[in-house]
């Protein structure tokens, strides 16, 4: 008679836990319980779980577009959560307790949102406000231009014209005073906004004051050495991925908007630090958000310089330093290990762009790196496989290898 297979204890999660993260000399000796399973799936089980997954794709993005005032928040908050984990767990290490410890993350993070707000936002308003007394300059400097092209393309130059014809006295209506903080920016925004704030805030507060005893529950609750030791690995793989990202980008950002605030404020173009700070935010958008970025500091040169190549010149100076960046610094500090395929990366950031607008873009990347890094530990979908063969999964060989290899340079 089978004897059921024993649940893994609260010292071998930890014990695998400490192993996954680095230390392989605190990895328990397997027992037979956790070999090698091999798996033999029925084709005809695993042909409609394929058409019941392509159904769920197909139906999944118009659900989450649908929902968005509920999955937007909770999945922002889910990878602010993982991102902010290895400081919780540091916390944890010097004996702060749990619940203090994710307090502090969470403050920690409004404070640095207040920070760029306060930095971007209230800036930005006064030159929303002053965008109509400036019409009249924009058209005398996009003038030249409008001429230069009227003969080329008579269509374009009509259309351009009546663009800059338009009457410089209406009024962008706008709210007397700018939003100092994030609480009255949701607040003044609409009453949904600001619940959708306070949930966000209250999911990640809790994720991260349960985040030890969760991942120990999903750890014990393997019936197999094997299967404990895999679910540590993805876990860790998850953290340690997005974690590395989000920080190293953000560094990255924050550098690149001091270069071009510093670059800015030497040929005189005012409010700088908004100009840094807004190129900093735009560049969690790949490819688009320069470009972005670009377009806008173009219109504020418009709006302060007289001369057309001048007002033109933080656009070019703000697109050579991330080029710059881009080319050169990222690759140099990201390296290999967090390199994505471009294609992926355009097809997130259209997916996630579409579905939930401007907070999707800025989501895009950080979700394509937790599910690629899940959907490598639990097997691609083998199409190809299942039609001419008997697979139905291709598992990544370079997850257990990596691991083969780093246990054996430590024992080594």
């Amino acid at each position: 008679m089978d004897e059921k297979p024993k649940d893994i204890s609260d010292a071998d999660a930890d014990a695998i836990v400490a192993a996954v993260a680095g230390d392989s000399d605190a990895l328990p000796s397997p027992s037979d319980d956790g070999a090698v399973e091999v798996l033999r799936r029925d084709r005809l089980l695993a042909g409609l779980t394929l058409i019941a997954g392509v159904g769920l794709v197909i139906a999944l993005p118009f659900a989450l577009q649908l929902g968005s005032t509920f999955f937007l928040p909770t999945t922002a908050a889910i990878v602010i959560a993982i991102a902010l984990v290895p400081l919780l767990e540091w916390l944890e290490d010097k004996r702060v307790p749990s619940g203090l410890a994710a307090l502090v993350c969470v403050l920690l993070f409004l404070l640095a949102a207040n920070i760029a707000l306060a930095s971007i936002v209230v800036p930005a308003w006064q030159w929303v406000r002053v965008l109509p007394d400036r019409i009249g300059q924009i058209q005398s400097n996009i003038a030249p231009l409008i001429d230069f092209y009227s003969n080329l393309e008579k269509f374009v130059a009509k259309t351009l014209h009546q663009m800059a014809q338009a009457p410089s006295g209406q009024q962008i209506a706008s709210p007397t005073a700018p939003p100092r903080s994030i609480v009255e920016l949701f607040a003044t925004s609409a009453p949904s906004a600001f619940i959708e704030m306070f949930y966000a805030v209250l999911v990640i507060y809790f994720f991260l004051a349960g985040w030890t005893r969760t991942r120990r529950s999903w750890i014990t609750s393997r019936t197999s050495f094997g299967g404990a030791l895999a679910t540590a690995r993805v876990i860790q793989d998850v953290v340690d991925d997005t974690s590395a990202y989000i920080g190293t980008i953000t560094v990255i950002n924050l550098s690149l908007g001091l270069i071009v605030a510093a670059v800015l404020y030497l040929i005189g173009m005012p409010t700088p630090l908004m100009w840094g700070g807004l190129v900093a935010l735009l560049n969690y958008i790949p490819y688009l958000g320069p470009i972005l970025a670009a377009a806008l500091l173009a219109l504020g040169g418009l709006m302060t310089f007289n001369d057309l190549w001048w007002a033109l010149l933080p656009a070019a100076l703000m697109i050579a330093c991330h080029l710059i960046e881009a080319n050169a610094i990222t690759p140099l500090v990201v390296g290999h290990r967090l390199t994505i395929s471009p294609i992926l990366i355009l097809v997130s950031l259209s997916f996630w762009g579409w579905v939930w607008g401007t907070p999707g873009a800025l989501l895009a990347v950080p979700l394509l790196i937790i599910i690629q890094t899940i959907v490598n530990a639990a097997g691609k979908p083998d199409i190809a496989g299942f039609l001419f063969e008997h697979g139905t999964l291709v598992h990544g060989e370079a997850d257990g290898t990596r691991m083969r290899a780093k246990k054996g340079r430590n024992s080594g």
